[in-house]
């Protein structure tokens, strides 16, 4: 009997939820098969089967469970079922496995232990980890509660509208009085919140979830510094008309096709730029893989172009779109947004003139890219108009220092101002 365990799918997925599975409690299986389809940080995906066999499920659809936590166990036809009181756990390796797998709600083979029926109960019940949490600090049993989630899921809303209803009547009786007190001891309370009208909560998602555990990560960890530099993208303008010119049936690369050329480019010159800090070490990283941020409904998805220094322009390009398009179809895979060691981030299509981007750790720095827009400029000694970026570099200080993060900067946009080395 093989064990199915929760695979690692991203090099940032710490743990994963399942959507649904494609074989059935006892079906067979085929290596190779599609088996279940999980959720991770960055994306869904489809895991398929390792060896052919018969499907034993262990987890169910909506349990989230750490990298490495069994989901399902694969039998060897002729094969008899696990014994869920002792023996299918006894053929778990890892130490303290058992005990973290009897805390997620995973479901049972078949429940028969008599001394401890709360406990299958408790596994078969599906709740998102908030949810969970909530539940544990107020004291709410979700044994009592019916998820309004997918699939019958409890979400945190239906924890918070239970309140503490759960609790026994002596605590009831203890919070009553102090309820109606409240508004006498703040006047206007009441017209304050109903001020802001009807208030709904939004459950975030797997990857809003990463985002904001990553942001705040970075924000609390990296001591961080900017630099800033304007780049003249008029001579980027003029290689672009005439690329069009030359590609009449593609569309030419874009400015940002241009930046993640010439970032990569520069980055191989200067390869702390393009490592990381991890446990109180660097890592300098062989490839250059150039991550671009990219706008979703629900937050940013940042697809990677692996070898950005060693594909052409056009290959960037056409790279790129790809990835973009992968990401607003919702088809983009974890491989695709796994192994950036740098990333660009564009808002100039939104007219916003400079900002700075929040790195995304362990990378070492994050280029955060304004509008190209005509602005006054001295040029041998005239004022004129010229097409101007403003770029904002942010970089880790326990890795980078400022002259070298400058020099890098500088080189950056001398690539930019003589674009013509971006095509050879």
């Amino acid at each position: 009997m093989s064990e199915v365990v929760m695979p690692r799918l991203s090099d940032s997925m710490e743990e994963g939820t399942i959507l649904r599975w494609l074989k059935s409690d006892g079906d067979p299986v085929r290596r190779g098969e599609p088996l279940v389809e999980i959720e991770t940080d960055k994306a869904n995906m489809t895991y398929d089967a390792d060896q052919d066999g018969e499907v034993e499920i262990i987890a169910q659809e909506g349990q989230t469970l750490a990298i490495g936590q069994p989901i399902a166990r694969i039998r060897a036809p002729g094969e008899g079922s696990a014994d869920p009181s002792g023996s299918g756990r006894g053929g778990i390796t890892s130490g303290p496995a058992p005990s973290a797998v009897a805390q997620e709600p995973v479901t049972a083979p078949t429940p028969v232990r008599s001394d401890g029926r709360g406990t299958p109960e408790a596994k078969r019940i599906k709740a998102s980890p908030i949810a969970r949490r909530i539940a544990a600090e107020r004291g709410v049993d979700l044994r009592a509660l019916t998820g309004t989630g997918p699939g019958g899921r409890i979400v945190r809303a239906d924890v918070e509208a239970a309140g503490a209803s759960s609790a026994p009547a002596q605590e009831e009786e203890a919070r009553a009085p102090a309820a109606p007190a409240a508004p006498a001891q703040v006047p206007g309370a009441g017209e304050v919140e109903r001020a802001k009208g009807e208030v709904s909560s939004q459950e975030l998602t797997r990857s809003q979830q990463v985002i904001a555990r990553r942001m705040a990560e970075s924000r609390a960890t990296i001591p961080d510094f900017v630099l800033h530099a304007e780049i003249d993208m008029e001579e980027c303008q003029s290689l672009r008309e005439q690329l069009k010119q030359l590609g009449a049936d593609q569309p030419p690369p874009s400015f940002n096709d241009m930046l993640v050329k010439a970032s990569a480019l520069a980055l191989r010159e200067f390869p702390r730029v393009n490592g990381s800090y991890r446990d109180g070490r660097f890592e300098l990283h062989s490839r250059v893989n150039v991550g671009v941020a990219v706008a979703t409904e629900d937050g940013l998805t940042v697809p990677v172009v692996l070898d950005a220094d060693r594909k052409s322009l056009g290959e960037i390009a056409r790279a790129s779109r790809a990835l973009a398009e992968r990401v607003r179809t919702g088809v983009i895979t974890p491989p695709e947004l796994s192994g950036g060691t740098f990333t660009v981030s564009n808002l100039g299509m939104f007219g916003i003139k400079r900002f700075s981007a929040v790195i995304n750790p362990p990378q070492a720095a994050i280029l955060a890219v304004g509008a190209i827009e005509p602005r006054p400029a001295v040029r041998d000694g005239a004022i004129e108009a010229r097409r101007l970026m403003e770029v904002t570099l942010a970089c880790d200080h326990r890795i980078l220092y400022g002259a070298e993060a400058a020099r890098f900067l500088a080189r950056t946009r001398e690539l930019l101002e003589q674009p013509l080395a971006l095509t050879l």
